[in-house]
């Protein structure tokens, strides 16, 4: 699918053009096009939409536009895109290499970049290629609001340049004739771009055209002269000048400047045009500008940019905005100290004030300050505002003026002071988010790069200071958080003690008193910054800001209203202010979390202002909210068991937070698995042990079948022990069981075998039959995979041997069958299995009767059965499929492929084995992988393949020396012995004694075929 924006709109399919609908849907898909995997608001569709006076109607309006559109979308084959619906708008799930404009960009500063290192060819290729994308103008007969027509405007902006650039390769490579018709083309409709007569002129002037070149210089000048009122520049001036010196017969002589002249054009420090020859004293009143201004890179060459494209119609205003700390009036103060060559009448710089209500300076006193700095006297300053601000006015229209507005309230303070005219570029910062100001979008400020924060630090501290750590430096940029100003901090601190060690340091920010409590040099604390934001926030705002900090990890609006116990619209007010203010950041739509450093000083604001019952309630909030979320995301999950009942959990407290749009199953639970593990966790150290062990238990089914072991083992060894303050004896047994499955996964038998010995004398104790029946069904397992093969067989009795429950399927059935197999008892395997079937057709167990048929057939394969083990497995992957349950399906493919190996189809046998393993390796079953790679590599040494047969089964070693499975263990050095027996005898042998060392432990009849293969190697190396 390619979506095209660049000369009208349109969705080109592999066949056909897709129709995008009527004119406003047109413009609800170039929104999302524009801005591929992007959320867009429902705020943004309609002020696009009706920019002025919306319909009540107007969101309604958008869902349905939208819907349509996702239809159109639906109605095609996955891979074409789609438009997936969030909480608070949509997003275009695409490429951006699928939109042109998108790929004009990419194309256009690749062919940058080859001209930057000399590459004329690629880079005319590429330049030309961006521009070919052009079929008209951007968007052309879709009706667009403001954020459309910004667009195209700037895109516009980039052709231009574009065609400048490859004019500029074009005259370097001698291509002197094709650039003419390119740039007459331009200056034609844009008669104000002086890079475009300029290159024209230099055209015509080395094809040896000296006229047509001077009528360029005529057209020029008289053009600027008219509607600027201003010279061209002196570049053009230059070129004027060698041109009416140069001989006629000095083609030969004609020199071009090394440097390229629409580089030095581009640069942001070339001088602006000015308006007049002679000026006043140039005003200064920025303040000092930090020696050690690093990173940003991009955001200054983004503003510089901006500047350039819009100067010679309106004075360029720029919002920076950020966190206390980010660094916003520093970034400020550096881009005014650059522009001032551009702008060289006037530096201007004013503290608004604006993190106080009582010190916030107002508007009229303002401009009061600014006419100061012009040096207009006090007398002259009119009293009234509006007469002030017209004053204001005439004095910036007079001189090419820079302006930084330096924290800014609101939009209200600064509105009154920008300029109504072109000649000044105003910087504004604030900590709060300005977007009413129609001045184009702000520049929020990123926290900095690792290698951003490194060079800061290096040249407060010393450069050769930190490269002799480098490590440790590193820690201590991750525990400033990325934040320039506790960067500096720390920078000056280590400045301060050159004795000190940058490891010593980064100690001190990881010990257990907080990082904030470091940062700090003097008077000036990032505490300090920090409180400034704070300080003035409504009672409301200020609690959800203290509250936040409970939790460690990301909030959904849902957590929050559960935390607050607020109403859901409520929570999403506050978390917007926040936001906006940079108290909070929103990671993806809906999505929000604390910088660490932020959190560091809520929680002191928090352990401060709230008693700690209620931040134990709140705490409480949260759980049972996220309790009653998880039971219902992994209801599917669950099948037959009813969780719910088995905990003790009730309705839920807040069902208003818990619906099925924002609880979507397993999704859901994939997204905030992070932060339901932190959330048992948080219920621990606040004592809300009942709640604890009942999220960990409603965790546990997700988090297996995914394969999150890890997550098993943290959650459930919380939950054991706050199980075992509350003596809650069913609760113990459940936490034990459940631990023991994880430790099982991740090859730790021993300690899995110790928590089921707890729970099953638990359960002795207690009579809990149909328990100890499960757990000694569990415990078979261990023994099975562990390679004690008798005891598996003996528990595997002994748990069928008690009283059946609830006439379900007993577990012990399928593990007792499969020791079985593997110590040769094929019989008595096979009439396991069989009442396992039996079991699973009684009680209509889908699942069940899957993996019974499957470990029937794998019996029949051991016995060379294969025409019968395939039509067995086949019904077994149907069931599998039928019940959406894939849990065993790895098992069942990778037996199909052994059984088709047997049947010499060696090339669907190596299908089912890879299967097979990408689906042990999806839901994180280790064994399963063990096995799929051992067969695998014995099917691969049967195709001849030999080096991947090699690689596969030292795979399946490695891995099941890692989950400590003996029995793969030995099939894996069986598998390499006999690729090293035709090649390496003595390696075959060597591999042969230690999987018969394993084989004859376990008493399986694999050591038969081994002590053969040994016997065969010792009469080989007896003849020889």
């Amino acid at each position: 699918m390619e979506i095209q924006v660049l000369g009208g709109l349109a969705v080109q399919l592999s066949t056909r053009m897709l129709r995008l609908g009527t004119p406003k849907q047109q413009t609800i898909f170039a929104m999302l096009a524009v801005q591929p995997g992007r959320l867009v608001t429902l705020g943004d569709l309609v002020d696009e939409l009706w920019a002025d006076c919306p319909p009540r109607s107007a969101v309604a309006n958008v869902r349905t536009y939208a819907a349509n559109l996702r239809r159109t979308f639906e109605a095609f084959p996955a891979g074409h895109g789609a438009i997936e619906r969030q909480r608070n708008g949509y997003r275009l799930v695409v490429d951006p290499e699928q939109v042109d404009v998108f790929c004009f960009e990419l194309e256009r500063n690749a062919g940058r970049e080859a001209l930057t290192a000399g590459h004329l060819d690629r880079a005319r290729e590429l330049l030309e290629r961006a521009l070919a994308r052009w079929r008209g103008p951007m968007l052309a007969g879709v009706p667009l609001g403001p954020v459309l027509t910004s667009r195209t405007v700037a895109v516009e902006e980039e052709r231009l340049l574009t065609v400048e650039l490859l004019a500029d390769v074009q005259l370097r490579s001698g291509r002197n004739d094709s650039v003419i018709p390119l740039l007459r083309e331009v200056v034609v409709r844009h008669p104000l771009r002086e890079p475009a007569h300029l290159l024209l002129m230099r055209a015509l002037y080395k094809r040896g055209d000296h006229a047509g070149a001077l009528v360029v210089y005529d057209a020029v000048r008289t053009t600027f002269a008219e509607e600027l009122g201003v010279e061209p520049g002196p570049d053009i001036q230059g070129l004027y000048s060698e041109i009416v010196t140069e001989a006629p017969a000095g083609e030969s002589a004609i020199s071009v400047s090394p440097r390229p002249t629409l580089a030095r054009w581009l640069a942001a420090d070339a001088p602006a045009p000015t308006e007049a020859r002679h000026r006043r004293a140039p005003v200064e009143h920025l303040p000092r500008a930090v020696t050690d201004f690093v990173g940003r890179e991009e955001v200054v060459s983004r503003l510089l940019a901006e500047t350039r494209r819009v100067e010679e119609r309106v004075s360029a205003v720029h919002l920076i905005d950020g966190m206390a700390g980010s660094g916003k009036t520093t970034l400020a103060v550096h881009l005014a100290r650059r522009l001032s060559k551009r702008y060289p009448d006037a530096s201007l710089f004013i503290d608004l004030c604006g993190d106080g209500e009582t010190t916030r300076i107002e508007p009229s006193a303002a401009l009061v300050t600014l006419l100061r700095q012009f040096g207009v006297p006090a007398e002259r300053i009119p009293a009234e505002f509006d007469d002030k601000a017209e004053l204001w006015r005439r004095e910036l229209e007079s001189r090419r003026s820079v302006v930084v507005f330096d924290n800014a309230a609101g939009s209200d303070q600064v509105r009154p002071l920008l300029p109504a005219s072109p000649g000044a570029v105003v910087l504004v910062t604030s900590r709060r988010r300005l977007a009413d100001l129609d001045v184009g979008p702000p520049e929020s400020l990123p926290l900095m790069t690792l290698d951003e924060g490194l060079k800061l630090l290096a040249q407060t501290a010393g450069v050769e200071r930190i490269a002799e750590e480098p490590a440790a430096a590193a820690e201590v940029v991750r525990r400033c958080g990325h934040l320039p100003l506790a960067i500096r901090l720390a920078g000056s601190r280590l400045a301060l003690r050159p004795a000190r060690r940058v490891a010593d340091l980064a100690a001190l920010l990881a010990a257990d008193s907080p990082a904030l409590n470091q940062l700090k040099v003097g008077e000036r604390t990032l505490a300090r910054a920090f409180a400034t934001s704070y300080g003035p926030l409504p009672v409301p705002a200020k609690r959800a800001f203290r509250m936040l900090s409970l939790h460690r990890g990301e909030h959904s609006v849902e957590m929050v209203a559960a935390l607050l116990d607020l109403p859901l619209d409520v929570a999403a007010r506050l978390l917007d202010d926040l936001v906006d203010l940079h108290l909070v950041d929103e990671v993806e739509g809906g999505r929000y979390r604390l910088h660490d450093l932020l959190r560091q000083y809520s929680r002191a604001q928090c352990l401060v202002s709230e008693t700690p019952e209620a931040m134990t309630s709140a705490v409480a909030r949260l759980l049972d909210f996220a309790l009653h979320a998880t039971l219902q995301a992994a209801s599917k999950l669950h099948q037959s068991v009813d969780v719910r009942k088995e905990i003790g959990a009730g309705p839920p407290p807040r069902p208003d937070l818990i619906g099925p749009e924002t609880v979507s199953g397993v999704d859901w639970l994939e997204r905030e698995r992070p932060n339901l593990g932190m959330l048992v966790g948080l219920g621990a150290e606040h004592r809300l042990h009942d709640q604890v062990w009942k999220l960990a238990r409603a965790l546990w089914r997700f988090l297996h079948v995914r394969g999150h072991f890890d997550d098993i083992l943290a959650t459930h060894r919380a939950g054991l022990a706050s199980a075992m303050v509350l003596q809650h004896r069913s609760a113990i047994v459940s936490m034990h069981n459940y631990l023991a499955s994880a430790l099982v996964k991740t090859g730790s038998h021993r300690l899995a075998s110790t928590h089921l010995d707890a729970a099953i004398a638990l359960c002795r104790e207690s009579g809990d039959w149909r328990q100890l029946a499960r757990l000694r069904s569990n415990l078979c397992v261990v023994y099975l995979l562990s390679g004690h093969l008798e005891l598996a067989v003996a528990t595997g009795r002994q748990s069928l041997a008690g009283r059946l429950y609830d006439n379900r399927v007993p577990l012990a059935l399928p593990n007792l069958g499969i020791a079985l197999a593997l110590l040769g008892r094929w019989d008595e395997a096979l009439k396991i299995h069989r009442q396992h079937l039996f079991q699973a057709r009684l009680n209509q167990d889908y699942y069940h009767l899957a993996n019974a048929l499957s470990h029937l057939a794998a019996v029949r394969v051991r016995l060379g059965q294969y025409r019968r083990s395939v039509a067995l497995l086949n019904s077994s992957l149907s069931l599998f499929h039928r019940t959406g349950h894939r849990y065993g399906e790895a098992e069942a493919r990778n037996v199909l492929g052994v059984a088709y190996r047997g049947l010499n189809k060696l090339h669907l046998a190596r299908r089912h084995h890879l299967a097979a393993f990408e689906l042990a390796v999806e839901s994180g079953e280790r064994h399963a992988q063990c096995i799929a790679l051992n067969d695998l590599g014995s099917t691969l040494l049967a195709s001849g393949d030999g080096p991947a047969a090699l690689a596969a089964h030292r795979q399946g070693l490695q891995l099941a020396e890692r989950v400590s499975n003996p029995y793969e263990q030995g099939r894996a050095l069986a598998g390499l012995a006999e690729h090293f027996a035709r090649t390496d005898p003595a390696e075959a042998r060597r591999h042969w004694e230690r999987a018969l060392a394993i084989f004859r432990r376990m008493g399986v009849p694999e050591r038969f075929e081994a002590e053969r293969r040994l016997a065969e190697l010792g009469a080989e190396r007896r003849r020889a």
